[in-house]
């Protein structure tokens, strides 16, 4: 009798743990990357009158400047959710862009937010392949033609 009681109770026991573990795989998970300054701070810098040095004591440099255009300063923060096995889904995206005129004095500071961006391309590298559309007997009999025999000699 003793046992079964005891076998019952360590079923129970197992099944309760597998449902949580199953619940607690249904999470989601946040991520943050990046680091955009708050407002108090940035309440701190007067456009057209505080300069790139200025921003830099205040609210500190950025992991990114842009090349072009008197290397202004991007600050980006990114709230990225995962759930289980589903692609991540950013749900939050911030930029704050503080550019900079000829003399290094603030000239606009601007927030951005995820409804504001676009896709933006940074990289595009395309080969164009002339064998789209062909079969495999097609490329290969093709090729019949473009051969000189004197390339072997």
């Amino acid at each position: 009798m003793f046992g079964t009681e005891f076998s019952l109770k360590a079923a129970f026991m197992v099944v309760g743990l597998a449902l949580m573990t199953a619940v607690s795989g249904c999470t989601a998970l946040y991520q943050n990357h990046g680091y955009v300054p708050p407002e108090e701070d940035l309440q701190q810098l007067v456009p057209g009158v505080d300069t790139r040095a200025t921003v830099d004591d205040v609210i500190g440099a950025p992991s990114a400047a842009g090349l072009l255009s008197g290397g202004d300063y991007y600050y980006v923060r990114s709230r990225v959710k995962t759930y289980g096995m589903l692609r991540p889904e950013v749900v939050d995206r911030q930029v704050l862009a503080i550019s900079f005129d000829g003399q290094g004095v603030i000239a606009n500071i601007e927030r951005f937010g995820l409804r504001d961006g676009h896709p933006v391309a940074l990289s595009r590298r395309v080969t164009d392949s002339s064998v789209s559309g062909k079969g495999f007997l097609q490329q290969i009999l093709g090729n019949f033609g473009n051969l000189n025999p004197a390339d072997f000699f």
